[in-house]
């Protein structure tokens, strides 16, 4: 479905419940999982796919028979592969085939086997060496004293991390390079600590007792990776709008788009006297210039990069090379994109996403690809603010991690219209 997207009459004024964090529910998932005694967690059907995927994938391996072969796909999931990679590893019994759409087949997960063979995994590509699917049998593993790169992504890291108190002995992990994303694996840690984990972290080691996880009540909060839209949103069109289900305080990496969005106009202003609300307003305080190294908070790239090009607000992101990997490489989807609205990305030296502040003309009306990434989909709608009537193709990629965001959007005064269609708008114009 593509959609046709028009901005509400007036300044937004808007209250929204986000979906629940799916790094947190994912890791959730699977320390439940691996819990001797633990009542499987149950999740909602509102919630985001990645979600679903994840807990359909856990049900299906704890039902498998022993002795025959479980059939997992978890499509663009590329936090269920890791995570669901390392744990298989881990269950004894288990024998899984690990499978994926067609751009899971393009993400490297090379990184993450070897780290796991070295602990006594059996896990075997059987398509090209390096990539998924993958065939793992699960068993006992062994602890140590591992190395693993930590400059490509921090799911490796975590998926290791969650399995690490069933290996004999322990584990511990030494990181290696630049590490990239590591607030994603200090709530690992938490959550662990949080599950009777001993989890001892400090510079780039991390050591983790053999020990077994105790039954928890998770409560994961709203997900402030995707708040990060309607704080573009708020920038656009300094209007008012109240997020409800959000700790300013939170352990997820994206909550630094609080303070990321102040030299944006935006301010938080946190609900007292609601518990889980903050309040987004205007300010007039904008940075001239925007220069940040974004490689804790990777997916708040794109809408940081549309909200600057938007307002009109030079800027240089570097950290951003690992976005390459991700649902689409984001990097060059968000150049092609913001060429359509004039707007010319570097991309150089690598690593790095920025603008000059110089605008090139637009003959036509926005018609922008999401390149079957939910992320870049969300940050370019709001581009509606500027330019009425951009159309947004493939727009159901948003249900990966917020199904409800085109009927968020839509309450909150825009007008989101099937592309197919004659638009009413225009025809009463």
């Amino acid at each position: 479905m593509d959609y046709r997207i028009f901005p509400p009459d007036e300044p937004i004024d808007a209250r929204v419940a986000l979906p629940v964090s799916k790094s947190m529910m994912n890791r959730a998932l699977v320390i439940n999982a691996l819990t001797p005694g633990a009542t499987p967690m149950t999740v909602s059907e509102d919630v985001a796919e990645d979600i679903t995927v994840m807990a359909r994938a856990i049900e299906a391996i704890r039902g498998g028979a022993p002795g025959t072969q479980t059939a997992v796909n978890v499509g663009g999931s590329g936090s269920a592969m890791r995570f669901l990679a390392a744990m298989v590893s881990a269950t004894e019994g288990a024998e899984v085939i690990l499978d994926g759409d067609v751009r899971s087949h393009q993400r490297p997960i090379g990184t993450l086997v070897e780290a796991l063979r070295w602990c006594g995994a059996d896990i075997t590509f059987t398509g090209e060496e390096g990539f998924p699917p993958l065939l793992i049998k699960g068993r006992s593993l062994r602890g140590g004293t591992l190395a693993i790169p930590a400059d490509k992504s921090s799911q490796y890291v975590s998926a290791v991390m969650m399995i690490a108190p069933l290996m004999r002995g322990g584990l511990t992990i030494n990181l290696e390079g630049n590490q990239v994303s590591s607030p994603y694996i200090r709530l690992t840690a938490a959550m662990m600590r949080q599950a009777g984990v001993d989890v001892e972290s400090g510079g780039n080691q991390i050591i983790i007792p053999q020990t077994a996880y105790a039954p928890t009540d998770f409560a994961p909060e709203a997900d402030w990776s995707a708040a990060a839209f309607w704080y573009e949103a708020e920038a656009l069109s300094s209007g008012s709008v109240v997020i409800e289900g959000l700790k300013r305080d939170s352990l997820q990496p994206d909550s630094a788009a609080a303070k990321i969005y102040e030299g944006l106009g935006v301010l938080t202003d946190p609900e007292e006297k609601v518990n889980g609300e903050i309040r987004l307003e205007p300010s007039p305080d904008l940075s001239p210039r925007m220069v940040l190294d974004l490689s804790d908070t990777p997916d708040i790239v794109p809408s940081l990069t549309v909200t600057c090009a938007m307002i009109g607000i030079p800027f240089e992101f570097a950290g951003v090379g690992h976005l390459r990997l991700k649902e689409c490489d984001r990097i060059e989807a968000l150049r092609r994109e913001l060429l359509k609205v004039g707007v010319m990305l570097t991309t150089e030296p690598e690593g790095t996403i920025g603008w000059d502040g110089h605008r090139g003309p637009v003959n036509e009306l926005p018609v922008f690809d999401t390149h079957g990434d939910h992320r870049m989909a969300m940050a370019l709608a709001p581009v509606a603010i500027f330019v009425p009537g951009v159309v947004v193709r493939d727009a159901e990629v948003v249900a990966k991690s917020y199904p409800d965001f085109w009927q968020h959007l839509q309450r909150a005064g825009f007008v989101v219209e099937d592309a197919s269609k004659p638009s009413e708008i225009s025809d009463n114009d």
